[in-house]
C-alpha cells in the first residue's frame, strides 16, 4: 500500500472532525477519509453491541477505499469496538481514551481532582474502568456522563450561547469548581467546547483533550511502518456522513473550519 494511501478517520458524528482538524495542522501532507455516522448519532447512549456493529461497517467500507490506517476518533467507539475491528482487519486501528494520565501527571506527585467528561458508554466499558483503576488510589476522579452535549453539536446548536451554557451548569453545578484541577474532554465532540469550558471553569483548572497525543500517536505507527505521506504532498480532507442532507454537509463543513 502507497504512503499516500488515505486515513480514515470516523467517528459517531461530527465530533471526529476535531480530530481530522488535528490530523491538518500536525500531518498536513495526509489525505483524510472522515466519515461521521450522525444518522446513527449518538454511541455513547447505545449498547456495545450495536456500535461494534456500527464501527464494523465503517472500517469495512475504508478498507475497501484502501485506507493505510484508520483512527477511531470516537472515544465510545474504541471502548466498544478497538479489539475487535483490530483482530479483524490488518491494518493499523487508532483508537482514543479520556487522557487521564495527562491530567494526573500535571500534579507531579501531588494528589489531582479531575472530572472526567464523556458519554455514557465510555464512561460505563471496563476499557475505563481499568484506566480509572490505574489512577484513583493517587487522584479524586469524577465521572461525568454529558450526553447532551454530543446533542448540541450534532443539532448546530454550538453557537448558541445560552443553550451551551445552561448544559454545562446542568452537569457541573454539582462541583465546586474552584476545588478542581482539570476537566478531561473524554469525547471529540466536547473539543469544540473548549471556548465555554474555559467560560466555565476558573482560570486554575486545566482543560484537557487526547486529541493531540492520538494524533502524534498516529504519526509515530504510520512512520515506523513507512507509511507517512511524502513532504511534497498535497494533504485535504473529504467529509462524509451517513445523514446525507445538505444541512449536515453545511455543519460538517463549518466545523472544520472553525
Amino acid at each position: 500500500m502507497a504512503s499516500t494511501a488515505p486515513i480514515g478517520v470516523f467517528d459517531s458524528g461530527l465530533g471526529g472532525i476535531s480530530v481530522a482538524r488535528e490530523i491538518r495542522r500536525d500531518m498536513p501532507n495526509e489525505h483524510v477519509l472522515y466519515f461521521g455516522d450522525s444518522a446513527n448519532a449518538p454511541y455513547g447512549t447505545k449498547s456495545p453491541e450495536q456500535v461494534r456493529e456500527l464501527s464494523n461497517v465503517i472500517v469495512k467500507r475504508f478498507v475497501e477505499q484502501g485506507v493505510k490506517a484508520v483512527v477511531i476518533a470516537c472515544n465510545t467507539a474504541t471502548s466498544a469496538a478497538a479489539n475487535e475491528l483490530r483482530d479483524t482487519y490488518d491494518i493499523p486501528i487508532i483508537g482514543m481514551e479520556p487522557a487521564l494520565k495527562v491530567a494526573c501527571d500535571r500534579g507531579h506527585g501531588k494528589r489531582q481532582r479531575v472530572i472526567v467528561a464523556a458519554t455514557p458508554l465510555t464512561l460505563r466499558e471496563r476499557k475505563f474502568a481499568v484506566l480509572m483503576d490505574r489512577f484513583k488510589a493517587d487522584h479524586t476522579i469524577f465521572p461525568e456522563p454529558c450526553p447532551g452535549l454530543v446533542e448540541i453539536v450534532e443539532h448546530g446548536q454550538l453557537d448558541d450561547h445560552d443553550v451551551v451554557m445552561r448544559t454545562l451548569h446542568q452537569y457541573f453545578d454539582q462541583y465546586d469548581l474552584s476545588t478542581i484541577d482539570s476537566v478531561v474532554l473524554g469525547c471529540t465532540h466536547f473539543v469544540f467546547y473548549r471556548d465555554y469550558f474555559r467560560e466555565l471553569l476558573p482560570d486554575t483548572a486545566a482543560i484537557i483533550d487526547g486529541n493531540e497525543g492520538t494524533v502524534r500517536h498516529l504519526g509515530v505507527v504510520l512512520e515506523s511502518l513507512g507509511k507517512l505521506a511524502p513532504e511534497d504532498a498535497e494533504g485535504s480532507i473529504d467529509l462524509a456522513n451517513s445523514d446525507t442532507s445538505a444541512r449536515i454537509a453545511q455543519l460538517a463543513q463549518s466545523l472544520l473550519d472553525r
